[in-house]
């Protein structure tokens, strides 16, 4: 696994070069098949799509783009808590992508009924590698809990589930959602970790530089095998990083 951090004076830097990063990972994809991207709520991801609608919705070949969700919470696709509601508002409405080509995580059916029906299609739509579906590129968020996805502490265990994807539920409130697994977050090719704001900095340097209990927590689980994983930090959340240099763009 190749792993690199990279450290951006604002917000906007950032979601400027996750655009750049998209755009020349689907350029180099063969022209006889598809690109699978696998997107996360979030604040920072919403900057992020916002970004590309706006800016670089010109430079994508929307249709040989295939979209899915990390994770969902159940709820109806209209409510302010959808992922997909995020999306589709910031990136999806914005841009020339057949609405064939993205495939959102349906709160209607039971959660562990539709973690079978979303991994079913999952395992249809993405090219497999040794015999799994490999993501072309997976985005993630940072809790503050070390959360990512919707894998928490308490499930930790669901980054070795034979399963793509988990019903689940959020430790507090209980909201039942539905989250890719380990299985499908390590065996994509590229993962980015989205992380902004002064509210996450000690989790990233616990996570980084491997402090006490880093191992613990989900997001220090992100490992993909044979694929690389990028860290995209803003100043405010890496100002407790040590031995860690500022990469330009």
């Amino acid at each position: 696994m190749k792993t690199s951090v990279k450290i951006f004076d604002t917000v906007e830097e950032l979601a400027e070069y996750f655009a750049t990063l998209l755009i020349l990972h689907i350029r180099e994809t063969p022209d006889d098949r598809e690109f699978s991207w696998v997107l996360s709520g979030g604040t920072t991801p919403k900057l992020v799509f916002r970004k590309i609608a706006s800016n670089f919705r010109d430079f994508i070949p929307w249709n040989k783009v295939n979209i899915f969700w990390g994770d969902e919470r159940c709820v109806d696709p209209e409510d302010d808590d959808s992922n997909f509601k995020m999306a589709k508002e910031s990136l999806l409405d914005h841009v020339p992508i057949p609405p064939s080509n993205y495939f959102r995580i349906q709160f209607e059916a039971d959660p562990a009924t539709e973690a079978g029906r979303y991994a079913e299609l999952f395992r249809k739509q993405v090219k497999l590698y040794q015999g799994i579906p490999r993501a072309d590129l997976l985005m993630l968020g940072l809790g503050e809990d070390g959360h990512t996805a919707s894998i928490f502490p308490e499930n930790l265990q669901l980054f070795n589930s034979d399963k793509l994807f988990e019903p689940t539920e959020h430790p507090d409130t209980r909201q039942k959602r539905i989250t890719a697994t380990g299985k499908v977050i390590n065996r994509a090719k590229l993962v980015v970790m989205l992380v902004t704001g002064e509210a996450k900095a000690s989790r990233v340097a616990q996570i980084i530089n491997r402090l006490k209990g880093w191992d613990q927590l989900p997001a220090a689980r992100v490992r993909p095998e044979n694929g690389e994983l990028i860290w995209l930090l803003d100043q405010k959340t890496a100002f407790k990083l040590k031995n860690i240099l500022r990469e330009p763009l």
